[in-house]
């Protein structure tokens, strides 16, 4: 049994190959150890297009893992549970609610979990597994449930709210990222990192116990990151000794061109059909 960690994007802003399927969204297929589990479901079914098209059979996963509650991760969720059941689905309770950006003026977008998306988690047969607390899949894989808000410089990364009117603040408290144990250190998985960047490092090292973030991969929501948020993100990334950044999703071209002059590592730009192996 092969120990190696194989990362796919299923789907992902831009696509990396001719025939591949783009939105606004995230979806990852992730492989180690004989255990495969997705993570997240972008916007739409086109994740599922995608990966019948790269050889990947979504319905041979051991586990599905929401990020949080946000349409642009859940939207697929509708189409893959009314075809396939999954044998363990992790998701926090606060992942199924109403939620709204604010737009310059009324109406504000709602951009929760779809219906048809809620409707199928609600199914007979479909046992979600909330994630309150860390949550192990395996052994050497987990999810954070909750991320603590520890540093001052960090919030969710925009003007979202939980009603209609755009009155009550969204704290996003269902975010929470995936990690893969390896030899060389941990793999940090992100949705969108609405709980910062460095607030979910510190998390997962502290869960862990102190040791090598080998990589972090996916959305970092640094669009409207000042000056200092983006200091202080490659700070952490060079604390924990990151050599392998992949932003993507909704890390913003001026974090990433950031990210690219001041972070030592190596900076890889994934699209949806990236095959990245550890």
């Amino acid at each position: 049994m092969s120990n190696s960690l194989r990362i796919t994007v299923l789907i992902e802003n831009k696509s990396s190959g001719p025939g591949l399927k783009a939105e606004h969204g995230l979806s990852m297929w992730v492989e180690t150890g004989g255990f495969r589990f997705l993570f997240d479901t972008g916007q739409s079914s086109a994740f599922i297009s995608n990966a019948a098209q790269l050889g990947i059979k979504v319905a041979d996963a051991d586990a599905v893992a929401i990020s949080h509650g946000h349409y642009d991760h859940t939207g697929g969720l509708g189409a893959l549970l009314k075809a396939f059941k999954p044998p363990a689905f992790h998701l926090h309770p606060n992942a199924r609610r109403e939620r709204y950006i604010r737009m310059g003026d009324p109406p504000h977008k709602s951009i929760g979990m779809p219906s048809h998306s809620l409707e199928e988690i609600g199914r007979v047969g479909i046992k979600a597994q909330w994630t309150t607390a860390p949550t192990r899949l395996t052994e050497k894989i987990g999810l954070t449930g909750p991320v603590p808000r520890l540093t001052d410089f960090e919030d969710v990364g925009g003007p979202f709210f939980m009603d209609a009117a755009c009155g009550i603040p969204d704290d996003i408290c269902d975010d929470q990222a995936a990690w893969v144990e390896t030899e060389d250190g941990i793999v940090v998985l992100l949705g969108c990192a609405h709980s910062g960047v460095v607030n979910t490092l510190d998390y997962v090292s502290g869960i862990l116990g102190e040791r090598r973030i080998k990589a972090v991969i996916g959305g970092m929501h640094l669009l409207l990151a000042d000056e200092r948020r983006l200091r202080e993100t490659i700070s952490a990334l060079r604390r924990y000794k990151v050599g392998l950044l992949a932003p993507c999703h909704c890390t913003g071209d001026h974090a990433i061109a950031y990210i690219r002059e001041h972070f030592a590592g190596e900076v890889l730009q994934l699209g949806g059909g990236s095959r990245l192996q550890i």
